[in-house]
């Protein structure tokens, strides 16, 4: 198994992470520092330390939805001193956001100590749909939703076919409704704005078929077991974990 991939399962961080650790020194195999990506143990034999402690893999993970308000950071600290989601869920355990919403954004955020998990589920080979509701400041003109539902180029690259529905005017601007499978950096909002509109609100209202129905902006819940097990089968999980 990569080294990566044996502490995301213990639930150090997400794989991409556990690789920055890996290159900042912070991992030992056997009591030797490996600072290279890549490297393939033996998870019944060698011998893996994080900082010093022994590394095991975790048999139970925890999985979170929050309702994440506006104006708190999806980041498990902030350099800024701004309020992170973390601090709003009060547990013992380490757990860290699947993706990111930004300061602005609201809606469902998925939060794991579950590293394997986390990187399928933002892997674009897995294709799993998040569900956006943006309210526009003026109201969409049809030819507009045929060309994002098309793809709209996006720094050199076009994005990838998408679901939009123009569901209401309110306040004389549309709601719409976008279906994505892509998790570009910010990208409803510049997907939008390619096309001259500004996203006055923006809320995700489901990822990978999750919700976060009944919960206030800033409550969190565990998920159930048919939601884990939803969200292992959307990324190719059989009945092994």
């Amino acid at each position: 198994m990569r080294l990566n991939k044996f502490l995301a399962h213990a639930g150090i961080a997400s794989r991409r992470k556990c690789d920055d650790l890996i290159r900042a020194g912070l991992v030992k195999v056997n009591g030797k520092v490996v600072d290279q990506v890549g490297v393939v143990i033996d998870e019944q034999k060698d011998k893996v330390t994080f900082k010093g402690k022994l590394v095991k893999p975790k048999r139970k993970f925890i999985y979170i939805v929050l309702n994440k308000p506006k104006g708190v950071v999806t980041t498990a600290s902030d350099q800024f001193n701004r309020k992170t989601v973390l601090d709003l869920i009060a547990i013992p355990e380490r757990i860290y956001p699947i993706g990111r919403l930004d300061y602005n954004t609201t809606g469902v955020l998925l939060l794991t100590d579950d590293g394997d998990l986390a990187h399928r589920l933002l892997h674009p080979n897995y294709k799993v749909v998040k569900v956006y509701r943006a309210l526009l400041n003026r109201v969409i003109r049809p030819i507009d939703i045929h060309r994002l539902q098309n793809g709209v180029e996006l720094d050199g690259a076009k994005t990838q076919p998408c679901k939009v529905t123009e569901l209401r005017i309110v306040d004389n601007g549309s709601l719409v409704e976008i279906e994505l499978t892509e998790g570009r950096n910010r990208q409803v909002r510049k997907m939008f704005e390619a096309l001259h509109y500004k996203v006055r609100e923006l809320e995700r209202i489901s990822f990978a078929g999750i919700k976060a129905s009944g919960l206030a902006p800033g409550e969190w819940r565990y998920l159930n077991k048919s939601e884990v097990a939803l969200l292992k089968e959307k990324v190719g999980y059989g009945s092994e974990r």
